[in-house]
């Protein structure tokens, strides 16, 4: 049996990961807490494997497993994450932790995470690796990239659209899913992420 903890603030997306992997015969959460008790959590149930979601470039989620590997070495880390910054993948794969894999995965992945990375093996998405690697940013498209620079300069949605010669919706459109890839608050979150990440040049 491999005792697991899961951290995740978001009540609904925690409880939908404890069931998940609960379906499992041979996984036990032991404990489902968020991102802030994540540490005390492990070190009470000494689970072989925390999942630890990161929800921001900032997230504590990542000190957390180095930390981990430090205080309690028999306990793997598997960083869940929306996330596709650069800074984050660089920082996760740095650290060493057991598994990186993007909460948009297959549903049966996680399952599969968690058991490699209790037998020791390292799981990193490919995808992640990519992103860690290139300074570009192959998750939004040229078009959305377009508009989020254009919106970075102070246009608003209408201007926006007149300047590409799209409509006002489209132009929601591109900020909302521009938004949604870069797992930002809101479109000067997302303006700031990929400005750091150098994709606004």
């Amino acid at each position: 049996m491999i005792r697991v903890v899961v951290a995740e603030d978001l009540h609904m997306i925690r409880g939908a990961l404890v069931a998940l992997l609960e379906l499992e015969q041979d996984l036990r959460v032991v404990a489902d807490v968020g991102c802030d008790g994540a540490m005390a959590a492990a070190l009470e149930h000494h689970p072989e494997v925390a999942v630890i979601a990161v929800g921001e470039p900032r997230s504590q989620g990542i000190s957390t497993a180095v930390r981990l590997k430090e205080e309690l070495p028999s306990c793997k880390t598997l960083i869940l994450t929306n996330l596709y910054h650069p800074a984050v993948a660089r920082e996760a794969l740095a650290a060493q932790v057991g598994g990186y894999l993007l909460k948009d995965a297959p549903p049966v992945e996680l399952a599969r995470a968690v058991r490699r990375v209790a037998a020791g093996h390292r799981v990193v998405d490919p995808h992640l690796v990519r992103v860690a690697r290139d300074r570009r940013c192959p998750v939004l498209t040229p078009r959305e990239i377009d508009v989020l620079r254009l919106a970075a300069d102070g246009a608003e949605i209408a201007e926006i659209a007149a300047r590409v010669h799209l409509s006002v919706g489209t132009i929601r459109n591109y900020l909302t899913s521009t938004v949604t890839k870069l797992d930002a608050r809101n479109r000067l979150d997302a303006v700031r992420i990929a400005r750091e990440a150098g994709w606004l040049i």
